[in-house]
């Protein structure tokens, strides 16, 4: 309790700079910490559909089933769920064309996946940037509060005659609060950008490896549809 006091007393003492820096870096790690948490219940989220979706794709089903399946569903669909619709959907729209071949079929569906997967990583990375800021500056911000705080300490002692350590020690305490707020904005921040980074490029790969892989199966549909109708 008495750590508490003490450094409620030293915010409170300090110079108005000063207290203005470490409000600011308050506010940076409350926001991360509210990103932090927003970040990892989406890409949990994410990560559970990915499992779910590819269970359930390479089971066996007909395309059209699974198709038929999420098309009747009325919660939101994400990730793999989307750019299935969105593939199968322009497959079957361009099959019908009887102008159409393979290659434009296979083509188009794939540009259909490829602008979900597009929209799925920039949902997915929403807010990392911020992360990313707040885990570099907020350092140098603080280290920005300690500098002025001890330039100001120094001035002071400047108009005494015999400077005491008791003199000095509360202005270098006020102007130190500033830094270690500084790092515990951003340690938090960069350890948690780093590991959604990794997160998010893992299913931006197991996106990209299923686009390949339907892409495969719907060509072998189209050019089995090419000859029967030959």
């Amino acid at each position: 309790m008495q750590a508490e006091i003490s450094f409620i007393d030293l915010f409170v003492e300090a110079s108005l700079l000063v207290q203005f820096v470490m409000l600011t870096l308050l506010a940076a790690s409350i926001a991360s910490w509210t990103v932090i948490f927003q970040r990892r219940s989406i890409l949990k989220a994410a990560m559970t559909s990915l499992t779910k979706f590819e269970d359930r794709f390479w089971s066996g089903a007909e395309l059209s089933s699974i198709y038929q399946e999420l098309n009747a569903r009325t919660g939101s669909k994400s990730g793999l769920e989307l750019m299935f619709t969105a593939g199968f959907k322009e497959f079957a729209r361009l099959r019908q064309s009887s102008s159409s071949t393979p290659e434009s079929v296979i083509a188009g569906s794939h540009r259909a996946m490829r602008v979900v997967l597009s929209r799925e990583i920039d949902r997915l990375e929403n807010n990392l940037p911020f992360l990313a800021t707040v885990g570099s500056i907020s350092p140098y911000i603080g280290l920005f509060g300690t500098v002025w705080g001890i330039m100001n300490s120094f001035i002071a002692l400047g108009s005494v005659q015999q400077a005491t350590l008791q003199m000095v020690a509360p202005g270098i305490a006020e102007a130190l609060i500033a830094t270690a707020m500084g790092l515990f904005a951003a340690i938090p921040a960069v350890i948690a950008y780093n590991k959604f980074s990794t997160s998010v490029e893992k299913l931006e790969n197991s996106y990209a490896n299923f686009m390949e892989e339907f892409s495969s199966i719907l060509q072998r549909e189209a050019y089995a549809a090419k000859s029967q109708a030959g």
